[in-house]
């Protein structure tokens, strides 16, 4: 087969290809990262690309305008080399975010009554010894094992090859003066009191030298990781970045679909242990350099934290795909019907087979989830917004690219995930981008002359909209009459911002004069199109808490709140929300905003064995309703593809507001 040599701007290599190599791969030999958030399947048009000089074939131009493809734009993905090519890459879009739960320890509580010497898993017993003589020649194992279990009361200690390795030399480093590190988690259902040794420490440590833990959240598009001190409970350090694994795709069936390419699964792996384990150096780190400066040569509480492998414990949680991904595990089952996980309940791992930077003994507890597509970040948001354990009708959601939904109370748990698509995270909007800089995050359509103002993130020019900025642009344009219950257009408004474009009808937000666009200047505009993916995604987030109530037989006017959890949460406009029909109607006051309940959850479960157990508890008696199989979810669904709703009695506050601006 031909070979053919492929350049690219911004790099000094050049690499040979054969004829048919796509351009993403012929990027990836020359050491350039084209981001594929769709998972290479040519949907978002992120991964454009120009070609200066030189032959390709595209198998797809879907989001370029015609002007792009004029202009020799192609997407990476789609395009396959068929001889030798130049390549201009444009600047790509950087991941930059208000990281609002990157350092806001003093929000954290520690939980009333926590007692490490009883809640805690993870504990420290300082030994010492009778050595060995001609009298007494025990072994060191069983020597140790022995004397840990007489003063703890274990009955069983395990034990690996690589702390075998290590007893000896420590027993004799000190004088058989040690200090062992145990974890005594149980197994659901386990009544005999076992351990297992975690590290062997010469010297007695101090009682009061922490014992470090962390707590870590795999969002599909952030990862959280806090920095606990588990002698106190203290939140110590926070820190957040983007999921890496989003250079290969925005929602989690991209992922999916690229994980299960050729070496897709190892490298999915692999970017998000870079995101965890960067996240982890970065804790550590901050944590010294605070303590440096508190303590001003004073002997610092926490001069026992040198690295990550200082810690000793942690908890993952997260949905079941990005749980999959983590530990390597095939996750093609979860797209495909019945719709089933490899596993819900991972057994208890070391960090060294779960490739967590932290000590290599220390135990892992990824918390268990419910289906496919409600995961553990679902059971710790339950558990840290305390709907299980309260009397009120309670609705629950994570609104995101599945909108994971749970209605109930003490009594009574069902959930459901909506396949909402990731339109209000910005993809599969032409204009869409994440929350990041130069991204518009609330929009004002003047009634009279249908101008529009807006505010963008970082106070600069705009990029295009994210899900807070979509929300509220569809919201003002529905109220305006711009489009009306259909998301049709109204094309005889007296304003040239609405037009005929390469999409169909649009409504231009920006024109391109006043934008920040980079090398493909263009207006930004919200299309036909575009509306249409926004209503299909808010109205399976509706329909999916319309077929929860009616499953239990309750009217949705029964619910005494409604919890929203996640960090999209913290950036919605209610009312517009409700007003597009995303969100229930009912008063203001019952809406709580609870940021990450994940890794909340993930904290409390660090923490304390019982919180953990309740977790447990949880995902065991959570029904599950899988909306593909349900027939009502069909006609829940098609009835609330309109703005706010076929039923506007289920609208009332909108309704008024409607006849207000009719009068």
């Amino acid at each position: 087969m031909a070979e053919h040599i492929t350049a690219f701007d911004i790099s000094e290599k050049s690499v040979s290809v054969t004829t048919g190599t796509l351009l993403t791969e012929a990027a990836h030999e020359a050491g350039i990262d084209i981001a594929q958030p769709c998972g290479g399947q040519g949907r978002c048009g992120r991964c454009a690309v120009q070609v200066t000089d030189g032959s390709v074939r595209s198998r797809s131009t879907l989001r370029l305008s015609a002007e792009d493809v004029a202009r020799g734009y192609v997407l990476a993905c789609q395009a396959v080399v068929e001889g030798d090519v130049n390549i201009h890459v444009p600047p790509q879009e950087k991941l930059e975010r208000r990281l609002t739960t990157d350092r806001t320890v003093a929000e954290v509580a520690v939980p009333a009554g926590y007692n490490p010497a009883v809640d805690q898993t993870v504990r420290r017993v300082t030994l010492t010894l009778t050595p060995p003589s001609m009298d007494d020649q025990t072994d060191d194992w069983s020597r140790l094992q022995t004397a840990i279990c007489q003063k703890t009361g274990i009955g069983e200690l395990q034990v690996s090859l690589p702390l075998l390795r290590k007893i000896g030399p420590v027993l004799r480093e000190e004088e058989w003066r040690v200090t062992a590190v145990l974890d005594v988690s149980q197994p659901p259902g386990g009544s005999e009191t076992s351990g297992r040794l975690v590290d062997v420490l010469p010297g007695h440590i101090p009682a009061d030298a922490p014992l470090w833990g962390t707590a870590v959240d795999i969002g599909t598009t952030t990862v959280s990781v806090w920095l606990v001190n588990l002698l106190t409970g203290q939140v110590v350090q926070q820190a957040a970045e983007y999921n890496r694994q989003i250079r290969r795709g925005e929602d989690v069936i991209s992922r999916i679909i690229y994980a299960s390419k050729n070496g897709g699964g190892e490298e999915m792996r692999g970017l998000v242990l870079e995101t965890i384990n960067g996240l982890l150096e970065r804790v550590v780190k901050r944590a010294t350099r605070d303590s440096r400066l508190e303590t001003e040569n004073v002997q610092s509480p926490i001069s026992n934290l040198q690295s990550p492998t200082s810690i000793i414990k942690a908890t993952i949680t997260g949905n079941s795909v990005m749980m999959h991904l983590l530990l390597g595990i095939p996750a093609a089952s979860i797209r495909l019907s019945p719709f089933v996980t490899a596993v819900n309940h991972i057994p208890l791992l070391t960090a060294k087979e779960a490739g967590l930077a932290i000590h290599p003994e220390a135990p892992v507890d990824c918390l268990p989830g419910i289906a496919s597509y409600v995961g553990a970040d679902i059971s710790a948001g339950v558990l840290s917004s305390g709907m299980d354990d309260t009397e009120k009708v309670s609705l629950f959601m994570d609104i995101g690219t599945n909108g994971e939904t749970v209605l109930g109370s003490q009594d009574w748990l069902v959930t459901c995930a909506c396949s909402a698509g990731p339109a209000f995270e910005g993809a599969g909007v032409q204009h869409g981008m994440r929350a990041t800089r130069g991204a518009i995050e609330e929009v004002w359509i003047n009634s009279s002359t249908y101008e529009p103002t807006y505010r963008v993130i970082g106070d600069t020019r705009p990029k295009g909209f994210c899900g807070s900025g979509l929300i509220s642009l569809l919201a003002e344009m529905f109220l305006t009459g711009i489009v009306d219950k259909g998301g049709n257009f109204n094309t005889s408004l007296p304003t040239n911002r609405i037009r005929q474009g390469a999409h169909g009808w649009e409504y231009v937000v920006v024109w391109s004069k006043d934008s920040n666009n980079g090398s493909r200047p263009d207006d930004i505009a919200i299309t036909h199109v575009d509306i249409d993916n926004l209503l299909r995604a808010k109205a399976a987030i509706y329909a999916g808490f319309m077929v929860l109530a009616k499953s239990v037989g309750l009217p949705l006017e029964a619910v005494e709140q409604v919890l929203i959890g996640g960090a999209f949460g913290k950036y919605i406009n209610v009312e517009k929300a409700v007003e597009i029909g995303l969100l229930p109607d009912t008063p203001w006051e019952n809406f709580h905003f609870l940021g990450n309940t994940s890794v909340l959850g993930a904290y409390y479960a660090l923490l304390d064995q019982k919180q953990r157990a309740r977790i447990a508890d949880i995902a065991s008696r959570m029904t599950y309703i899988e909306l593909s199989a349900d027939n009502s979810f069909f006609e829940a669904f098609t009835s609330a593809l309109f703005l706010p709703h076929t039923d506007m009695t289920l609208f009332p506050s909108v309704a008024k507001e409607m006849m207000k601006d009719e009068s």
